[in-house]
């Protein structure tokens, strides 16, 4: 049963985003044309894979660009160290490669990469491309299931989304959930997200959601239906189960109303352009 209350304060507006490359030149390139595009923006530069290690110790960041090719290691292994040792719940990591692409198409990219972009396409494109990420747009339209049983957190929680654009459809238990799913399925119109809390009245929990939405009785991807997680327990090994069973996020309570939407947006831009590459492929 949810507990927690609903707050509204406003967090810092200045984005912190992370450059890995171990070219001088590229990341002096990349964090001029964001200290150019992105007001406010903080870049956090680093040369090798131990350096960003250190830095991600140092504060917390928004966003991280790598190389695939670092002096140290893979691109691809810093992406899982930040996935398992960083304590946000969900960086969102953008690989800028000129090979990009072909690893694409050798599915060699895990889902520790949030997106990969094309050095071909220049550092004014990657500028545009970052900032849609640490400034996202409302998502008018959009449709969010939302799993919520206590009416007070529900009420002020669904403002929350409503104000910012997006289509809320409110049940009170997963067994609903699971039957708005079905309805949907057969209707081929999912929702575009689901915002679940943990604990509910009911006997299954956000947890058995996941399992039911990423395992065989629905089983789609964390691009093809995202699911943000809203939980009050601050356990560290808590909240890695509940990405491991396939959550995108986790939003912490007491509620924050800029944090809540930012994360919200987000998971819709990716799962967007993830199901778009799945219809091209």
């Amino acid at each position: 049963m949810s507990s927690a209350g609903i707050t509204r304060h406003v967090t810092s507006d200045t984005p912190r985003v992370m450059v890995v490359d171990g070219s001088k030149v590229v990341r002096m390139l990349i964090g001029q044309v964001l200290t150019k595009d992105v007001p406010g923006v903080t870049v956090i530069a680093c040369e090798t894979g131990a350096e960003a290690r250190q830095a991600l110790q140092d504060g917390v960041v928004d966003l991280v660009t790598m190389a695939l090719r670092l002096p140290d290691m893979d691109g691809l292994d810093l992406a899982h160290y930040i996935r398992e040792h960083t304590p946000q719940a969900y960086i969102p990591i953008i690989v800028v490669s000129g090979d990009a692409q072909e690893r694409l198409i050798n599915r060699s990219f895990g889902d520790d990469v949030t997106d990969y972009f094309d050095k071909a396409l220049g550092f004014n494109a990657l500028s545009a491309f970052i900032r849609g990420y640490v400034r996202p747009d409302d998502e008018t339209g959009a449709e969010v299931l939302y799993v919520e049983d206590s009416k007070v957190v529900a009420m002020a929680t669904r403002r929350m989304m409503e104000k910012h654009g997006l289509k809320v459809t409110h049940v009170i238990s997963v067994e609903d959930a699971l039957a708005q799913l079905e309805t949907a399925r057969a209707q081929d119109r999912l929702p575009d997200i689901i915002l679940t809390d943990v604990y509910l009245k009911s006997g299954l929990t956000g947890k058995d959601l996941l399992e039911c939405v990423r395992g065989p009785q629905f089983g789609y991807t964390r691009g093809q239906l995202p699911v943000v997680v809203m939980t009050g327990d601050d356990n560290a090994a808590n909240q890695s189960a509940l990405l491991r069973a396939g959550a995108n996020d986790l939003v912490q309570k007491p509620i924050e109303e800029r944090l809540l939407v930012t994360k919200l947006v987000f998971q819709l831009r990716v799962g967007r352009l993830m199901r778009a590459r799945m219809a091209a492929a």
